[in-house]
């Protein structure tokens, strides 16, 4: 974020992402399953340096639509809310999200 650089640190992902997911109902293998991913799709971007933004939204992708409360977790570190109303907008989203997933499919 402060614009150094520095090599990609796998311990670094996982760690973000335990605290992220703290006490989340998740099965065993869940996080370094989704670390496994990003990984490998940091490489086939076949890029010498990527931003940690880049890192960062692939994170928050996936966080999304595995655990809601630990999206929000990592994003408040990620992307630090500036007011409840921008925490709110983000909370939002999710219950969209949610819903639609809840939502039964439409007879052809």
């Amino acid at each position: 974020k402060d614009g150094r650089r520095e090599e990609f640190q796998r311990e670094k992902l996982l760690l973000g992402l335990r605290k992220a997911c703290e006490k989340r109902p998740m099965p065993v293998g869940t996080i370094e399953k989704l670390v496994d991913e990003i990984e490998s799709e940091l490489y086939k971007l076949g890029r010498a340096e990527i931003p940690s933004a880049i890192i960062g939204d692939m994170v928050m992708k996936k966080l999304e639509t595995l655990d809601h409360i630990a999206y929000i977790r990592f994003a408040s570190v990620y992307r630090p809310f500036s007011d409840l109303e921008s925490l709110k907008k983000a909370v939002d989203k999710l219950v969209k999200i949610h819903r639609r997933q809840q939502q039964l499919p439409l007879l052809q």
